[in-house]
């Protein structure tokens, strides 16, 4: 039976590059004409490919919020020639041609079930602050990581042109946020690839793997600005916790082998008190 009224919903790591994974995004269906679609991240890797995967989404969904994930950004062979901000700039103008909502637009208004509320997709990134114990600086967690054989493709594929680096990045990318997060009156549904805060990814297999997880710049957000949820993906562990009365969604497909065909679809969200 269908919702008797529209939902925010969220997805996120699709990497539709993966046959089966395609297959998933095309079978990804609102319950409800009204529904919304939050999608944090990991799409895929090339432009086309992200463009083309969430135009389709959004002749099904009422609405697409996007927010990028690393693998959009990265700067693969026989690729586009865009790199680093030139590359999100890009998928930026492709997905506005689709009627796709991105962290330069206007945060949308909700007015169904819960609103209303504010949809804030972000654009942060990592900074190498969520540190593997016993690590006192990025340099430490770095060499940490590479002694352990968990290093992420970011450090090969990932450019951050024209900033001199991810970390100067992501710290301009938390400045301009932060700033149009406190011009905001009603209740946020934030959207981003990483979770805003370290206490998620301690669920991680390696935890060295978390310093490409976030920033610590985030960790009062969902306190200091009125927060009702915070979407997210890229750990691909999909589950729901609770942070001062503050429900974090991790949203994630996953890879083929982490999910082995079972079934997906888009998550309803939780809205809590704000």
């Amino acid at each position: 039976m269908a919702p008797r009224e529209g939902r925010l919903l969220g997805v996120s790591d699709l990497h539709v590059s993966h046959g089966p994974n395609r297959a998933v995004a095309a079978a990804l269906a609102p319950g409800h004409p009204d529904d919304w679609l939050l999608v944090a991240g990991d799409v895929a890797e090339r432009v086309e490919d992200v463009a083309e995967t969430l135009a389709r989404l959004r002749e099904r969904f009422a609405a697409v919020a996007w927010a990028p994930g690393n693998h959009e950004l990265w700067t693969v062979r026989g690729g586009e020639p865009q790199r680093g901000q030139e590359k999100y700039e890009e998928l930026v103008r492709r997905l506005r041609a689709v009627d796709v909502l991105t962290p330069e637009d206007e945060f949308a208004v909700w007015k169904g079930e819960g609103g209303p509320l504010a949809v804030a997709p972000l654009f942060l990134g990592y900074d190498y602050t969520f540190l593997p114990e016993g690590c006192g600086t990025p340099e430490e967690g770095l060499a940490a990581a590479h002694r352990a054989g968990v290093v992420c493709t970011d450090e090969y594929l990932l450019e951050p042109d024209p900033h001199p680096s991810r970390a100067d990045w992501c710290r301009a990318r938390v400045a301009e946020a932060e700033s149009r997060l406190e011009g905001c009156d009603l209740p946020l549904v934030l959207v981003n690839h990483y979770p805003l805060v370290r206490e998620p990814t301690r669920a991680l297999r390696h935890p060295e793997f978390a310093q490409w997880c976030g920033t610590e710049l985030t960790a009062d957000w969902h306190r200091r600005f009125p927060v009702a949820a915070v979407v997210y993906g890229h750990l691909h562990i999909p589950r729901t916790t609770w942070h001062d009365g503050v429900p974090f969604q991790e949203v994630s497909l996953g890879y083929p082998r982490e999910h082995g065909g079972r079934p997906y679809a888009p998550r309803e969200l939780l809205l809590g008190p704000t």
